[in-house]
């Protein structure tokens, strides 16, 4: 089973954001946020250093990275010792594409401003890659 694909979320934007008004748009990663003008980068951990009492829709954003890298830590199992379950590592995918999909639609019922959860596609298209590998081989 090739898990490269998981690394791929790394660079795909999981979710990116429009506004009204001709602003850029930002692109959210795993990893933390990134604006284009003026160009600044803000890691996950700064922003959650920074922000108290987030709203529920921003608290999914290191829920998805958690379990992110939960699948990231089951397919290092694989890859080391040989004891990953396929269906683990998909399902964890699985939940972050669904806490993705929360982020971008709290995001998106602000006025002016849309979010285009495309790590949530991606995170359910390797999961389906996995899994639909993984069941052709049992």
């Amino acid at each position: 089973m090739n898990r490269r694909y998981l690394l791929v979320l790394l660079v795909v934007p999981w979710s990116v954001q429009t506004f009204t008004g001709g602003h850029d748009p930002t692109f959210l990663f795993a990893w933390g946020l990134v604006g284009i003008s003026p160009p600044a980068v803000t890691f996950l951990w700064d922003f959650l250093a920074a922000t108290a009492g987030l709203p529920g829709y921003l608290q999914a954003w290191p829920l998805s990275v958690i379990c992110y890298c939960l699948a990231l830590a089951s397919a290092f199992a694989g890859v080391c010792w040989d004891r990953e379950d396929p269906r683990v590592t998909a399902g964890l995918l699985a939940a972050a594409g669904v806490a993705q999909v929360t982020l971008a639609s709290g995001f998106s019922v602000q006025p002016g401003r849309t979010a285009w959860p495309l790590g949530a596609l991606a995170c359910w298209a390797v999961a389906l890659w996995l899994y639909t590998d993984a069941r052709r081989t049992r």
